[in-house]
């Protein structure tokens, strides 16, 4: 539990846990789970560094942001200080876009206390999170997942998430935001193992696409 009295999952026995736990209560889920196998950790360091490459992932490829990934870190572009003291040019030539200069920048800036968000609700950390220019409630909600391991957070926001679920649920069309994350409060207090469930049912039900 961290301090805010929230599940924290820090191992792969915790998505185990959470797995069979919504496989008892889902008949789907456990569908779902026999099709793909034990579920990834996903786990990543918190900090400045793991926000910032959230903000260059938005709206590209996973090879495009790999790409630009690189580039910053070869650049050692990947700290505060650095963001802050470089120039457009030096920034754009990383493969960086005028917004996401401008949401990199503010990042830096924003002198975000990221040991004080290991201690807050999780609702706390995506509300102060998004007080920041250029992160949206997505992005705080896959950090406060992924770097703070969260285990009942859902970002129902994720098309990926939206297209598993209709599909594992055989519904007549992909959910909205709303509606999925009203859907996932049955899956309380495991949220951020469902969201790891239909991303790997998403990929195994696009690769048997694939195949056919």
């Amino acid at each position: 539990m961290s301090a805010a009295g929230e599940r924290i999952i820090r191992s792969d026995a915790c998505i185990r846990e959470g797995a069979r736990w919504l496989a008892a209560r889902e008949v789907r889920f456990g569908e779902a789970l026999r099709q793909t196998g034990p579920l990834p950790l996903r786990l990543r360091k918190d900090g400045f560094e793991s926000l910032l490459d959230a903000i260059v992932s938005q709206q590209l490829s996973v090879a495009a942001a790999d790409s630009i990934w690189k580039k910053l870190k070869a650049a050692r572009l990947t700290e505060p200080h650095r963001i802050a003291a470089a120039g457009e040019e030096e920034l754009r030539a990383c493969g960086l876009s005028r917004p996401k200069i401008r949401y990199a920048r503010a990042l830096a800036e924003a002198r975000i206390d990221y040991a004080a968000l290991r201690e807050m609700a999780s609702e706390a950390v995506i509300g102060r999170l998004t007080e920041v220019a250029g992160i949206g409630r997505w992005t705080a909600e896959i950090y406060a997942m992924f770097s703070l391991g969260r285990a009942d957070v859902f970002a129902p926001g994720d098309l990926a998430l939206q297209e598993a679920a209709r599909m594992l649920f055989a519904l007549p069309e992909r959910p909205a935001e709303r509606a999925l994350r009203e859907m996932a409060e049955a899956w309380a207090p495991w949220r951020a193992v469902a969201a790891r469930i239909l991303w790997a049912y998403y990929r195994v039900a696009k690769e048997r696409e694939g195949i056919r």
